[in-house]
């Protein structure tokens, strides 16, 4: 049998995943390494960890797996997504790599809405000017570090780093392209007109590929660090979101994905581009042909949860905190929970927004905070929902549910009765690495396209229904909810230093 390796470049490890042609996954690895915050705001990389961690886990993966190297058939790649990284003429790294959650970029961001006008940024890329974005971060470089900018011969992103060494070739995924804010979405390519307005040279950028697509071969050294066999197919793959929908099945119209994790993302795939006008949704290109994606992010969901706990009720277990908050009605009696404890992304771009619980009275004890808290999470995941719907979205019939927060069966109910839809989990839990096999697969001819891949490989695993009763419930909470914001927000702005 021939298997397949999904690379999983992330912020703090690298993971490789070993996948036989039939979708089992037979073993993983991952090998970490720490990032640097050399200023307040700043995030950085040295990518040279990047390729370290994966050589050891891609020899870890196959030795845990006892298979010989020469039964894999094919690599795709996956990690995080919009990084820096700014190489010269001879592929040198220039600087250490601008990592996603690098918040320097404010300045940048408003010289970007300054010089396409930020109605026009959005049309085009599909989102308004954000910090962790790479447009603004070779601005940054560009302004400050000019000594630097005028070596840059070659700008790639993290996996496509590893890519570089890989396989010796410059090339990048449409989908984590789109991710740098200098694609034109709809075209699925960079835009001339968004590099032109910020005087960013095109022969900088690499060529960009379909997920499915071969960007190049393992070359004599490459093969020689991973003892792999020189010649291998590496396929295009995509940024670690597009990758973790195709992990979980979510990859035509009609399917939404919801990741509950320390963050909460909710993705839907597309069949056409789809804006949403003012930019509070993102809207990049999917991992596969033809396909694009909305995606809302909400900053502190299960992160929420967590630290409320570690708060308000340290030592006590997840399970035994959430067991009596089964026993509060739905509404949690009128206590309604702020999630914005790190600021927000969608619906509201701000980082000065801040958490609340709003409506507490003697009758409110530890059990309503806790509802609480899982319901304020629901409404604001909601709002993503509401603003795909009002973008033009379809109709959803079912959420794919994944994360640590998934684990939790009042939470599932709870956010089933909000939105108004059946949530239901999937047998896969290997998120973006598995997802990025699949491509390299399908890119192979295992199978003869994402869907079907998905389709024979990913499997429900257990279904929550909602129920009509909370369902109104949660419909008149959610109105006084949506209301917050905008009666705090100068507050919030205030009370900030």
């Amino acid at each position: 049998m021939s298997y397949f390796i999904g690379i999983d470049s992330s912020t703090t490890a690298t993971k490789a995943l070993l996948m036989a042609a039939d979708g089992t996954v037979t073993g993983v690895a991952a090998s970490e390494y720490p990032f640097e915050t050399p200023r307040p705001l700043w995030s950085e990389q040295d990518p040279a960890l990047w390729w370290e961690a994966t050589v050891a886990s891609i020899h870890q993966v196959l030795a845990r797996a006892g298979i010989e190297s020469s039964a894999v058939s094919g690599i795709g790649l996956t990690g995080q997504m919009h990084g820096l990284v700014l190489l010269d003429e001879a592929g040198a790294v220039l600087r250490p790599s601008i990592l996603w959650n690098d918040q320097r970029t404010g300045a940048e961001c408003d010289e970007m809405r300054a010089l396409l006008g930020k109605k026009e940024l959005i049309r085009i890329t599909g989102n308004d000017a954000l910090t962790g974005f790479t447009a603004p971060k070779i601005l940054w470089v560009r302004h400050n570090e000019p000594q630097i900018y005028a070596r840059v011969k070659h700008i790639l992103l993290p996996k496509d780093y590893v890519r570089l060494k890989l396989t010796g070739a410059y090339a990048m995924d449409k989908a984590g392209g789109a991710g740098t804010q200098l694609f034109a979405v709809a075209q699925r390519d960079f835009s001339p007109r968004v590099l032109e307005a910020l005087d960013i040279d095109p022969a900088w950028l690499p060529p960009t590929f379909e997920g499915t697509a071969v960007t190049g071969t393992l070359t004599a050294e490459a093969a020689a660090a991973t003892s792999l066999p020189a010649g291998i197919p590496v396929y295009g793959g995509g940024g670690d979101q597009a990758a973790a929908a195709v992990g979980t099945g979510t990859v035509v119209e009609g399917t939404v994905s919801l990741s509950l994790g320390t963050s909460g993302v909710v993705f839907a795939a597309t069949g056409q581009p789809i804006v949403e006008p003012d930019g509070r949704l993102h809207a990049f290109c999917h991992a596969l042909p033809n396909t694009w994606h909305l995606m809302g992010v909400m900053l502190s969901a299960a992160g929420s949860l967590r630290w409320y706990r570690d708060t308000l009720a340290p030592g006590i277990s997840f399970a035994d905190l959430l067991a009596p908050a089964q026993e509060i009605p739905p509404g949690s009696e009128g206590l309604l929970f702020l999630p914005y404890l790190t600021g927000e992304r969608t619906p509201h771009p701000d980082p000065l927004a801040r958490g609340a619980f709003v409506g507490l009275t003697v009758r409110h004890d530890q059990a309503h905070m806790t509802r609480s808290v899982l319901e304020g999470v629901a409404y604001g995941l909601r709002d993503s929902f509401a603003l795909m719907r009002e973008a033009g979205l379809g109709s959803v019939e079912q959420v794919r549910i994944t994360g640590g927060g998934a684990r939790s069966s009042l939470w599932r109910q709870i956010l089933a009765d909000v939105f108004g839809v059946e949530l239901v989990t999937v047998s896969s839990e290997e998120g973006a690495a598995y997802g990025a096999a699949l491509l390299a697969a399908v890119g192979a001819g295992v199978w003869p396209d994402v869907p079907s891949a998905c389709r024979q490989v990913i499997h429900v695993t257990g279904s929550t229904k909602p129920q009509s009763e909370q369902m109104a419930v949660y419909d008149q909470q959610y109105a006084i909810y949506r209301g917050l914001y905008p009666a705090l927000k100068e507050t919030f702005h205030r009370l900030s230093p």
